[in-house]
């Protein structure tokens, strides 16, 4: 087959996003598992958002001038992020998604990354592998939560809306737990009114760009992201990504009704710190 890589453009949001949807909804039901996308309309949107931003490298495969899958590297801080990646159904298992990886990873080397991440979908064996053979390494298991809102307040732990003051110590807890700070993706969803941060005793603990699967969060204690989660008025996207080896707040989470969906990987090739405290990764990491 005569693959053919370019960058992409707005014009590619309809083909690539009806792919998105398609692929992601074939492999989901192959195995029992939810889609990740209620409706192609949801995955277009998705698409035609990241093929219009300027911090989002995109690749998107062609086959005899057909629009076959597109992959997407984040470029917002030291570490970059991954995905959607999605291959036609039609011609999987024919090298496209390898192409369009090793794409992004000539990328990521070429832009000095530190390091790449990503979170693929545990039952899905083939991407496992491939992303292996590339140099990722599985970090950390991921429990996708999702159920009605809890509204929930923990004593002693008062979550607000953030605001850009809020940068700085933001950036401080995040350097705490991860070693490096996502000041890029803060600041957009501080200015989306998504962002929200959680004070204890008198200074800010933890907080979450948004409480579901684009966004993450980090917090010096439990506490912080039960608090967090609590607050959340609903959990975005398919759900949220909760380390499955953080068996108190996973079990924190159940106990109030919230159930589990899905498994996910957390991924990664270069820079990677063993997490110092509780967080919530995106569906990038």
């Amino acid at each position: 087959m005569s693959i053919e890589l370019r960058m992409g453009t707005p014009q590619d949001a309809e083909a690539c996003g009806s792919i998105c949807f398609n692929a992601f909804k074939t492999i989901a039901e192959k195995h029992g598992f939810p889609a990740d996308f209620a409706a192609p309309e949801v995955a277009i949107g998705l698409l035609t958002w990241l093929l219009s931003r300027g911090d989002v490298y995109s690749v998107v495969a062609e086959l005899d001038g057909r629009i076959v899958g597109s992959n997407f590297l984040w470029e917002h801080a030291i570490i970059a992020g991954v995905g959607p990646v999605t291959v036609d159904p039609e011609v999987q298992n024919n090298s496209v998604g390898r192409r369009m990886m090793e794409e992004v990873l000539r990328r990521a080397r070429e832009r000095n990354f530190a390091g790449v991440r990503l979170v693929q979908a545990a039952y899905h064996n083939r991407s496992m592998s491939l992303y292996t053979k590339l140099g990722f390494t599985a970090q950390e298991p991921l429990s996708c939560v999702q159920g009605a809102a809890l509204g929930l307040k923990i004593p002693g732990h008062a979550v607000r809306a953030a605001m850009e003051s809020d940068l700085e110590a933001c950036g401080r807890v995040c350097g705490v737990v991860h070693g490096h700070e996502r000041a890029r993706e803060v600041l957009e969803a501080v200015r989306q009114g998504t962002a929200t941060v959680v004070e204890h005793e008198g200074r800010i603990t933890g907080y979450a760009t948004v409480v579901g699967f684009l966004g993450h969060a980090v917090g010096e204690s439990n506490e912080d992201l039960k608090a967090l989660i609590g607050a959340a008025t609903a959990f975005a996207g398919a759900g949220m990504l909760l380390p499955t080896r953080n068996g108190e707040l996973l079990r924190w989470c159940l106990n109030r009704g919230l159930r589990i969906t899905q498994p996910f990987t957390l991924m990664s090739r270069g820079l990677y710190n063993e997490p110092r405290g509780p967080f919530l990764p995106s569906v990038l990491y």
